[in-house]
Parts: structure tokens; sequence; C-alpha cells
């Protein structure tokens, strides 16, 4: 009876081995960054290298590129063919690089049809949105462009509307189109614009940020299906506030205040993430270190599980 029961236990070992290797076989993970390159990657003098080495550091799979030029020259592009990687330039100084083979595009350029190796189709949306009204200046009454500095929650709905929401809706229009047609989709962006999740109460009450903000990109992207990576896998933004703006400045510095403005989407469900991380140029502001730093924004890279068809 012993031996009968040790070789059904040694059976179902076997069965269960199975089935947990083929469960590792049906995932692929899939590195998702944001990367603001800052004029192309050369402002602060460091070489094009440097940038190039960020994305190698975070392991990314595809990034959505922003502030792609030095002058003339499109370096997202220089950074595509040092990878050895695809390149699809959206306009307006915006592109995506991948790994794999971009394969369309959308009307607006908003977004790309990017093929996995296992021949799944992704939309990939990269975003530069509207870098002025900076709403965090106004409520902070920091002197940037031609705009009233505020004071209420109402006047920086009203401001950021102003701002970025004609970009959004378009954005939104196509984003949507691809939910629709069930497709996997993914955004990356510098919103120029700081998230909901992060200006809340609780967050207010610590004096980090003046007022609570329900600020409308974010709420928007979120209500039309996609989770924000960074703050799904880090949810206290007290503890996590992960800021992308700036490593140039201090936190204390008067004529700055810093905050999370470069972000990772996705419709994959919140247990598909893997991994988040800022990625920047110390330790205390960033899961992955590369220095010197080659932008004044940190970027974001979030990795996901895709389940590939049996």
């Amino acid at each position: 009876m012993k031996i009968v029961m040790l070789k059904l236990m040694a059976l179902l070992l076997v069965v269960v081995s199975v089935g947990v290797v083929e469960a590792k076989e049906n995932e692929f993970s899939l590195r998702i960054m944001t990367l603001n390159m800052y004029h192309g990657g050369v402002r602060l003098g460091q070489p094009l290298s440097q940038s190039v080495k960020a994305i190698q550091a975070a392991k990314a799979d595809i990034v959505g590129v922003q502030e792609t030029h030095a002058g003339n020259t499109d370096n997202a592009e220089a950074m595509a063919k040092i990878l050895g990687w695809h390149h699809f330039a959206q306009g307006a100084r915006t592109s995506v690089i991948s790994k794999f083979p971009i394969v369309g595009h959308t009307p607006r350029k908003w977004g790309v049809h990017i093929k996995l190796p296992d021949a799944t189709i992704v939309h990939f949306y990269n975003a530069h949105l509207n870098h002025i009204p900076y709403q965090p200046y106004q409520l902070a009454r920091i002197p940037y462009g031609d705009y009233p500095f505020i004071k209420t929650e109402k006047e920086a709905i009203n401001w950021a509307k102003q701002a970025r929401g004609g970009q959004t809706e378009r954005l939104i229009g196509e984003i949507s189109a691809s939910l629709k047609a069930d497709t996997v989709c993914f955004l990356t962006g510098d919103f120029n614009e700081p998230s909901h999740q992060d200006w809340t109460e609780k967050v207010a009450a610590t004096g980090r940020i003046p007022i609570k903000v329900d600020y409308p990109v974010t709420k928007t992207v979120t209500e039309a299906g996609l989770h924000d990576g960074f703050r799904s896998f880090y949810s206290d933004p007290i503890k996590y506030p992960g800021w992308t703006w700036t490593p140039t400045t201090k936190p204390t510095d008067p004529k700055d205040r810093h905050d999370r403005i470069d972000f990772v989407f996705s419709s994959l469900p919140v247990k598909a993430i893997r991994f988040a991380a800022v990625v920047g140029e110390a330790k205390e502001n960033a899961g992955i270190v590369v220095s010197p730093w080659p932008t004044d924004h940190r970027s974001v890279v979030v990795e996901y599980s895709l389940e590939t068809p049996p």
C-alpha cells in the first residue's frame, strides 16, 4: 500500500511540475519605458550613448520617446540604430522605438502597432502634452509664462483642461478604438501634468502639495480603461512619490516643485505588473541608476507579463 501511495505522489508531483513549466512557458515579459530626452539627449552635455545606456539599464523592450531632436537631428532614430531596433517618428518630436517590428500606426499617429515574437499585435501609444500653463507652478506662485497664479482645485482643473484637454481628447479617441477592438494597449508619455492619484487629500495633509487636485489627464486615461503602472505597483504616493520632474533641482528649491509627470499606462490587468521603477541619477530618487543622467526628466519603466496563445 505504501509503495502504491508513493508512486501516486510521485506521479502527482510530475503532473504539477509539468503544469508549472507550461504556465511559465505561456508567459511573455515585456518592459515598457517612457523617456523624455530633453532636446535629443545632449542638452545637458552628455553624449547620446548615455540615453542608450538608460534604455539598456532599464532592460526596456519598447520605449516611448519625447523631445527626440537635437536641432534637426532625430536622436531617437539614432538610438534605434545603435540598439538595432525599429523606429517610428510620430511627429512633433516624439517617437516610438521598439525591439520588435512596428507594423502599422493609428490614423493620427498617436499610436503604433507592434508585432510581438508570438505574433500578437499590441498598440503602443506615446504622447508629449503641452507644458504650459503648468498648474503646480501656478499654485506655487512660480512664474512660468504669462499665466495667472491660482489657489483652488477648480482653477487648476480648468487651466489643465485649457492646456491639454484637446490633446487628451484626440489621444483617447484613438485609444478607445483600440480598446473596442480588444487589443492590448500601452501608453507612455510626458503629460506635463501630475496624477490625480498623487495630489490627494492625504498627500496634501503632509504639506507636500498645497491642495488636492483631481488632475484631468490621468483621470481621463484611467476612466478610459488604462492603469498607471508605477502607481498600481507602488500604491502609496506618500511613501513612493516617484518624482520624474526634475533631477536638475533640489526638492527644496523655492523656484521649482517636484512631481511625477512621466507615465507608463496599460490596458492589462494590474496583476500583470511584475516590476516598476523610476530610472534616474541617484538611488535616493530612482530604482535604476544611470550616472551621469542625460536629461531633465527621470524615466519610468514597467514590466508586464502577457499570456501567449497556447
